[in-house]
């Protein structure tokens, strides 16, 4: 009978152990709730300090955790196990995340300092009155130059890419939607085109960039191009400003064909533990002084009208990185095309890109 009550207490104590173990792990990976809130975010996409501010105002802990693309951020949201209390998808993202009941709806009367967020960037067609999502970022997608190593040359337009003169000097992102995008808009067709014979032409004409392309890469483009081992980089905005404060010989240009103007929403997850922890943590990122701070930091456009004159002159004036969206009506939103067109955009992008030497 000792023996077995003894084998009893160590199968309790056992399961004890490993239950608390696992909940640590939970906690750790994103199976947040309590005094928690769990943040799903892009990497270096928040200033830290800012966290540690949240939390010493409100007694919440943040576990944040991070993603390197919409379609992994999705998936892992979808599959339930994790439970997110707030992510940050864009905006073709938020389309289909509602699309397949995957956010809860938001609380205004939680959100009082969504009054901040300049009109021209709420109600937009990825979500229409803001019911699940509120703009967190925004920015284009365009060419870094560098001046000096082009002897001079200024970039217009996607189709100055093209020009001979221009072998092994082209970073490109690695993004099917940004990459097809930019061939689409260099044929005067629309970034969000279905039209089958279209995007086999713009996959034609791609083709034909592959002699100039020096290699398609991830984050690592910006520390290329700060190092100049390439002229031109097709990029994100955010990106184009980071680099451009680290080396002043490059420029950044919205081509004059269009291009993507896009939108990173923070949003409520439907698995979401801690809902009221989530609201205070997304007002708290809508405090213009909050949002410029941030914005400073990461080097993206804040779409706080209020924040603008917590920056510094020099960034809120910079056309380059604040244009007037009156002006640029040849700017577009991605679309959600569907899985199985986003699936052909992937597709011929894979294509384009096994052609790399």
């Amino acid at each position: 009978m000792r023996r077995l009550v003894q084998g009893f207490a160590a199968v309790f104590i056992a399961a004890f152990v490993l239950m608390f173990i696992t909940h640590r792990l939970n906690e750790a990976e994103g199976y947040g709730g309590g005094k928690t809130v769990t943040v799903y975010n892009w990497g270096d996409y928040i200033d830290p300090a800012l966290i540690r501010e949240f939390e010493k105002e409100t007694g919440w802990k943040v576990i944040y955790q991070t993603f390197d693309s919409n379609e992994a951020m999705m998936a892992k949201i979808a599959q339930g196990g994790a439970t997110f209390d707030v992510a940050v998808p864009s905006d073709y993202a938020i389309s289909k995340m509602i699309e397949e009941n995957l956010l809860l709806p938001l609380d205004h009367d939680k959100l009082p300092n969504l009054q901040y967020i300049e009109p021209r960037f709420l109600n937009l067609s990825f979500d229409p009155h803001n019911r699940y999502s509120v703009p967190y970022f925004w920015g284009t997608v365009g060419i870094v130059y560098n001046r000096e190593m082009l002897g001079g040359k200024t970039i217009t337009s996607w189709n100055d890419l093209w020009d001979p003169s221009l072998r092994n000097q082209i970073l490109l992102v690695d993004g099917a939607r940004e990459v097809m995008g930019m061939a689409l808009n260099s044929l005067g067709y629309s970034l969000n085109d279905t039209n089958k014979a279209h995007l086999q032409e713009a996959k034609r004409k791609l083709d034909r960039l592959m002699p100039n392309v020096k290699a398609i890469v991830g984050d690592e483009i910006k520390l290329l191009l700060v190092n100049e081992e390439a002229a031109i980089g097709v990029v994100w905005s955010g990106d184009a400003a980071e680099i451009i404060a680290e080396n002043d010989k490059l420029d950044y240009v919205v081509p004059k064909e269009g291009s993507n103007l896009w939108f990173d929403n923070m949003v409520i997850p439907k698995t979401a533990k801690n809902i009221e922890g989530a609201h205070a943590f997304i007002n708290f990122m809508l405090d213009p002084k909050h949002a410029a701070q941030n914005a400073e930091y990461v080097g993206y456009s804040t779409p706080n009208r209020a924040a603008l004159r917590y920056l510094p002159k020099d960034i809120a004036g910079d056309r380059r990185f604040y244009p007037d969206l009156d002006s640029a009506g040849h700017l577009e939103v991605y679309e959600n095309l569907g899985k199985h067109m986003l699936a052909y955009y992937n597709e011929l992008f894979l294509e384009f890109k096994m052609q790399q030497k």
